[in-house]
């Protein structure tokens, strides 16, 4: 019986689960600034999104969605009443 190496070449990651890991963390930058509306939380997401999108990552769709919240203007709409 021959024992059986591992090759580090088998363990890398699909292209579909890197998009997903992708789509996963934008999400999470999208919904930070749905949130927060801050100068800081529009960058991440800017540098991102843009990441992703020159590694190829960032489907056109998910990309479009991006320029189109970034286009508006950040106003928080949340009032707080004390």
């Amino acid at each position: 019986m021959q024992a059986q190496t591992q090759s580090s070449s088998g363990t890398k990651a699909t292209t579909p689960a890197r998009q997903l890991v992708a789509t996963a963390i934008i999400g999470a930058a999208v919904i930070g600034y749905l949130v927060r509306k801050t100068p800081e939380s529009r960058t991440r997401l800017e540098s991102l999104s843009q990441m992703a999108s020159t590694l190829g990552e960032l489907s056109e769709t998910d990309a479009a969605v991006v320029a189109k919240l970034l286009a508006k203007p950040a106003t928080r709409g949340v009032s707080r009443h004390v």
